[in-house]
This record gives structure tokens, sequence and C-alpha cells, in this order.
């Protein structure tokens, strides 16, 4: 079921105009015409297809020979059912009226149309990207959960439907997913991406990212979706990893220990320095803290239609919002206060002890089995709740044929560096695979 499509070699067939963008639509919809059935990766759509192949046909005629193809030229890309797209109904994997939802399109996908990108069409997503998830299965095996909330948007890229798919991440909803169906899940710093024209779910965390297959693509994404991106020549030098060792990294599972204790020793060997220090012995309290704030700030958002819908929410997020009516605005304010502090601890530990890069599982374990949940975003909260960017790197499999990922964290705004060295880290995870 699995395709092997990444963003580069799209891009490089498209620009050079081996394939056109038409063309290219017609692939995809063959493709789709087997994938998608088994996975329901895409929301239903009404001749999807002749949508998709006249925004091909607009793109190719656009573009007159002399000039330089745009950088996505004719890529087809998933977007998740939290950000407005002109032309597409807004459902956020909700039973509410798509009329109350909508709004207008935001720069994230703007800036994908004006690269020349050509939307696939929207992805499933967990309920107001929260926790009840939708009809998408994990390629790897239908039979358990592709993550959430931006199930879609992983199945899709894993299935080699589009080499390009964006989501987004509150608590966990691009690692996890990421980590579950094997491919690259990029979660910049607090802010990088606009948030403008995606449903909110808790606004002081809300972060735009998105999916690729490999590292190379998420080069080529992060240049057209970031504000004012850098390219950074090939590091020579190797980062020092840091592995935050205590009481947060024991939330991970036997198997997702074992597995990421495999990864350091990779890494290792591959001539990284290892620092392991004690950081986050309070993850308890980070934890909670993190929850009371997405609880009651997604309370605020929903104020309105929770009011007069109410009866049409699934039953977790019903009680994610009843929980956030509790919450005092003492309690939001020391949530948002400790943000900022959780920030300045890690990057403090990461001065002290010459630490580049944090790494750690991407999720307690692989995927679980069946699709009535999406795992648990525990070991992604941290970094979320403090802003910092991260980097999900396909990391192998478990005997079972499960995906499992690893996380990388660095400080605020070092995006360009977190992903300059990905490439070398990736590389050296995948050694001997």
């Amino acid at each position: 079921m699995l395709h092997d499509t990444p963003l580069a070699a799209a891009v490089d067939d498209l620009r050079r105009g081996r394939t056109d963008p038409v063309e290219y639509a017609d692939r995809q919809e063959s493709s789709a015409a087997t994938v998608e059935p088994e996975i329901h990766a895409f929301v239903s759509e009404s001749d999807r297809w002749t949508r998709v192949r006249k925004r091909a046909a607009e793109v190719a005629n656009r573009q007159s020979t002399p000039a330089p193809r745009p950088p996505l030229y004719g890529v087809p890309v998933g977007v998740k059912d939290i950000f407005h797209v002109d032309g597409l109904a807004t459902r956020a994997g909700s039973d509410l009226p798509a009329e109350v939802l909508s709004g207008p399109q935001g720069p994230a996908v703007s800036r994908l149309a004006d690269a020349g990108a050509v939307v696939l069409g929207k992805t499933v997503t967990a309920e107001f990207a929260y926790f009840e998830p939708g009809p998408t299965r994990n390629p790897h095996d239908t039979q358990h959960t592709p993550g959430g909330s931006s199930s879609g948007s992983a199945a899709a890229v894993a299935a080699g439907l589009c080499p390009l798919a964006l989501g987004t991440q509150t608590i966990g909803s691009i690692s996890r997913p990421a980590a579950f169906c094997g491919v690259v899940g990029v979660k910049p710093s607090y802010g990088r991406i606009p948030t403008d024209g995606v449903i909110p779910s808790s606004p002081s965390v809300d972060t735009v990212g998105y999916f690729t297959q490999d590292v190379a693509g998420a080069h080529l994404a992060a240049d057209v979706l970031c504000e004012e991106w850098r390219t950074l020549p090939t590091p020579r030098d190797r980062p020092t990893l840091g592995v935050p060792a205590g009481p947060y990294l024991d939330q991970a599972s036997d198997t997702g220990q074992a597995a990421f204790e495999d990864h350091v020793d990779r890494l290792a060997s591959a001539g990284y320095d290892i620092e392991r220090v004690p950081v986050l012995e309070n993850v308890a309290a980070v934890n909670e803290r993190h929850e009371q704030l997405v609880a009651a700030e997604m309370a605020m958002v929903h104020e309105e239609w929770f009011s007069e819908y109410a009866d049409r929410y699934a039953d977790a997020t019903r009680e994610l919002v009843e929980r956030g009516r509790e919450v005092t605005a003492g309690e939001i304010a020391r949530g948002r206060r400790g943000r900022e502090a959780l920030r300045t601890a890690l990057e403090t530990a990461m001065e002290k002890h010459g630490v580049d890069i944090w790494i750690s599982p991407s999720a307690p374990g692989p995927a679980p089995a069946g699709i009535d949940t999406t795992g648990d975003p525990v070991m992604n909260l941290p970094w979320t709740h403090a802003g910092l960017p991260t980097v999900s790197l396909p990391a192998g499999k478990t005997d079972a044929g499960l995906p499992v990922g690893l996380q990388c964290a660095t400080w605020f705004g070092g995006d360009e560096d977190l992903l300059a060295w990905a490439d070398g880290i990736a590389a050296a995870l995948n050694t001997g695979l």
C-alpha cells in the first residue's frame, strides 16, 4: 500500500517538465483509487478530480516556458480539515454545520498556492483537532491508528497520495502521527508559520506544521511556508545530542524506550556526542499545566458554537470544553507564564551542557491497535508547551513492522539549524536498516 513519492522527486519531475501537472494529477487519481478506500486519509468530496485537474491545468497554463517554474509547481498537497481553503468547506471532523465554521483562507494555504501547489483535498482530522478520531487507518497496518489529530495528513503522505500535507500541533498532533506512519513531521517554532485561517484549539500553543516523506522534502516545504526562511550550508560539525534523562523518558513504554536506546546507540556509533542531562523532572506538573491551558482556551474558542450545538460534539470534545469552563483565570495565566519558564529552563540546560539538539521518542511506542484512539501525545507535550521547534524522523520499525520515530528539538527560532542537522541524523538512524 505504501508508495515512494518524496517531495523533492515530485518537484524535480514537475519543474523539469518530465511530468505535466495534469498528467501528475491523473497518476495520483489512479493511485488514490487503490489506496484511499483502504486508509480514508481524505474528507469525501464530490468530483474531486475534476477540480484537481482544473487547478493543475491553471498552474500549467499560467507558467510561461522561459520563466523559472515556482518551487512547488504542480505538486499535490493535502490540507488538514481545520484550515480554510477557498472553494472547499471546513468541517473540522465535526457534525457542526459547515457554514458556521467557514472563514477566509490563511497564509499557509495561500503560500502553497502561490508556490504552484495543487490542493488535492482536505485531510481527515480528529474532531476539532482534539482526540475524537476519524476513519483514517495506518498505511503500514490498517488495524492500527495513524495517530492524530493530523491523522489524514500523515497517512496520505505515508501512502504516497501526496508528497506534502499540512497539519497542526497543540499537544502532539504532528510528531506522533509522523512517527506512527513512518514519515517526517515538522513542527516549527511557535508562530513561525501564521495560524490565520485555521480553526484554533489553544491559540497560546497552536502551531502549523507539515509532513513529508524525507528531510529533503522538509527543506523545500520550509522555504515556502516559514517566515523569512534561511537556507543554510550543510553543517561540517555534528551537533551534540542531549538525552532528557529522568521522569520524562520514563513515560515511554518498554518497547519505546528500547527502540530509543537503540537509536542513541546508532547515533553514538555514527560519531555523535551524547549528553544525558537531567531535565523535565517536573514533567507531571508541565503536563497538567498544558492540559489545563488547552482545555481553557478550547472552551473560549468554542463558547458560541458550544452554546448552540453542544449536543453535536463528540463526548471527548464535549468533556474537554466543559472542563475548560472550570479553569480559573489564575490557572490560565499560570499556564501561559509556564511556557516561557519551561523554554528558558530547557535552553539554559542546553547552554550549560553544550547540547545542540534534544533527542527523545516521538511517541511512547509504536501505533496502538485499533482506530478508536489516536495514541498518547505525552512525549511531545513539553516541547509544544515551550514552543520549541521539533522534527520527527523515521527511525526504523518494530518486529511487528510498525514504524517508530525519533523526535529532535532545539532552541526557539533554531528551525533552520534543526533541519540542517536533521539530514545527518536521519542518515545515521537508517544506516544498516
